[in-house]
């Protein structure tokens, strides 16, 4: 049976809770409605679905997961399509052709649930193979007027750990330092925060170098568990001459 957007929708309905829809709308604040699909059942249908599928074909597997995405009715159809992208078998798949499709489902989907999940596990994936390209487009990205898309630039190293280019993480997150969106404020504190786990004295140092133009909340957020993690490692940069962090209480 190809798979396509109604065989997604005839899998999930069959185990959807269609009490739970509504609740799962609200909650996303979402335009598109829910099935009513709980996250295990929805990885359950997907795990079936995706189990027969041939993935010996990029250009097939990039054009059925547009088609699902674009075919989508109801939410859980486009996590359906999203997971398709990322299953297991479809790594040798992920080359630089995969970004146009990234990109679209950014632009299109333009809601953190599903920008957040392409951008850590499906852009940062490919910046990580393919350093030099994506280093590129993700500082495009950065200044794009599309917010996804910047946000998207800002976090897609998370879970780089002492991997990440920290210079690329600043040169993407400059250009929307002065943001009012609460997506970009909040996408700037959540990586400089996840970084503070591998490297808490220099994010004190970056977010002291950047108190007047850093908002109340991507410091908030930057400085959250600092106390827990400085005394664990220093930075090999010079932080000697800069003071403790003053966190912002508002």
């Amino acid at each position: 049976m190809p798979l396509t957007a109604h065989t997604i929708r005839k899998a999930l309905r069959a185990v959807a809770e269609p009490s739970r829809a509504a609740g799962m709308q609200a909650y996303m604040k979402s335009e598109m409605p829910y099935l009513g699909v709980a996250a295990p059942a929805l990885r359950a249908a997907c795990k079936a679905l995706f189990a027969a599928y041939p993935f010996d074909d990029a250009a097939r597997w990039r054009a059925d997961a547009l088609a699902i995405w674009a075919g989508a009715r109801f939410r859980e159809e486009r996590y359906a399509a999203i997971a398709l992208t990322g299953h297991r078998k479809a790594k040798p798949l992920q080359t630089l052709d995969a970004l146009p499709m990234y990109e679209r489902m950014i632009v299109e989907g333009a809601w953190w649930d599903y920008v957040d999940d392409l951008a850590s596990h499906r852009v940062g994936p490919l910046l990580a193979a393919h350093p030099k390209p994506m280093k590129r487009t993700m500082l495009a990205w950065s200044k794009s007027p599309n917010m996804w898309k910047r946000r998207t630039s800002i976090i897609c190293q998370i879970g780089f750990a002492d991997a990440i280019d920290l210079d690329l993480l600043y040169a993407c997150i400059e250009p929307s330092l002065d943001s009012k969106e609460f997506f970009l404020r909040k996408a700037i504190g959540w990586a400089l925060r996840q970084h503070a786990w591998h490297d808490a004295n220099e994010v004190v140092r970056y977010v002291e170098a950047h108190d007047k133009r850093l908002s109340g909340l991507s410091k908030r957020e930057a400085l959250k568990n600092v106390a827990k993690t400085r005394p664990h490692k220093r930075s090999g940069r010079d932080h000697s001459s800069y003071p403790s962090p003053r966190l912002d209480r508002r």
